[in-house]
């Protein structure tokens, strides 16, 4: 029977990664900068490549699940997301704490259950919503809580970059939920974090077949009605193939208007270790070691997936989605995507 163990930060600390993809290649270097010991799992065929790339670092390969989670302390869940619920509560039942990417479940209802396995079991669950340690999305969450710019009543948020490809995973709505829950959920997350707790939901995607490039156009819009009146309109872009990833925000209240544009300055982006993913990461190793819970809990996560699911709803139906305890209840009015 497989035993619970303490993790902690430095020489102490013991990581499965599951998966071996873009977010599982983005994890890797962060833990390693963290002095973890890794162990990869993968279904495919990535693993084995993943850990030669790091061999020097000592990366292993394990034979399957349980072995993993033998050799394990803490459980990053890096797969594609119908694979996270069954994964995450496998490790939770084993004892361990959890990382899982983004979003934690499909469903409202599945990534509640997460985080209900996780409270029940007493193992720290990490919802990996990155952009919340990206520096301009803290720094607009501090002057917020600051009071600087007032209770937010307007916000903005966008997000563009290329397409995932029509073979990719990403690009099938069943698997990933679409533009909406996969792209946007980032900045759904972030609107709830700094103006409150989302209750109405309007929603719409508009697609366009491949062009001369040779991928689809994907456009998403989704407006949110927060709980204290504020208005926060999301968009999102999947798009050509060399379509440069860009996001933006602007959020106003009262007392002032903070703006950011990621193509602004011409820095190149931080890497996975020294940037937003090592700091994600960081604060959850100084929970596990005793420090104070990390800037995303497993509350986070959930509200997150059940504002995206609602608005994919929406987006279906066409009609606006309330929620109401976090259950959707369809109300009427529907949204266009902004061209």
């Amino acid at each position: 029977m497989t035993r619970a163990r303490t993790a902690t930060a430095g020489p102490g600390l013991v990581v499965g990664v599951i998966g071996a993809g873009s977010m599982a290649r983005t994890h890797l270097p962060a833990w390693l900068a963290l002095g973890a010991r890794v162990t990869v799992l993968s279904a495919r065929d990535g693993a084995a490549v993943l850990a030669d790339r790091y061999r020097a670092e000592g990366v292993t390969v394990a034979r399957d699940l349980d072995d993993l989670l033998d050799r394990s302390t803490v459980i990053d869940v890096c797969t594609p997301t119908p694979e996270h619920r069954p994964l995450a509560l496998a490790a939770i039942r084993a004892g361990r704490p959890v990382v899982c990417e983004k979003p934690l479940a499909l469903t409202g209802a599945d990534a509640a259950e997460i985080a209900r396995a996780a409270e029940e079991a007493g193992v720290l669950l990490f919802p990996a919503h990155v952009v919340r340690y990206f520096p301009a999305y803290a720094a607009l969450a501090g002057a917020v809580a600051r009071g600087e710019l007032g209770p937010p009543s307007a916000l903005r948020f966008t997000r563009s970059g290329a397409h995932p490809g029509r073979a990719s995973w990403f690009a099938d709505a069943a698997s990933s939920g679409g533009v909406l829950m996969d792209f946007m959920i980032h900045d759904m997350d972030c609107a709830r974090w700094v103006a409150g707790e989302v209750v109405r939901v309007r929603a719409g995607v508009r697609s366009r077949p491949p062009g001369p490039g040779g991928a689809p156009l994907v456009q998403g819009a989704a407006v949110l009605t927060h709980a204290s009146g504020a208005v926060s309109r999301v968009y999102g872009t999947w798009g050509r193939g060399d379509l440069p990833f860009r996001t933006t925000f602007r959020v106003t209240g009262p007392g002032g208007v903070r703006e950011h544009d990621s193509a602004a300055g011409g820095r190149p982006a931080p890497g996975p270790a020294d940037g937003p993913y090592l700091a994600q990461l960081r604060d959850f190793t100084t929970a596990l070691a005793g420090g104070p819970p990390p800037r995303v809990s497993p509350g986070d996560g959930v509200a997150a997936v059940r504002i995206a699911a609602a608005a994919v709803l929406s987006s279906r139906t066409g009609e606006s989605v309330d929620l109401v305890d976090g259950h959707p209840v369809a109300r009427g009015g529907g949204v266009r995507p902004a061209g």
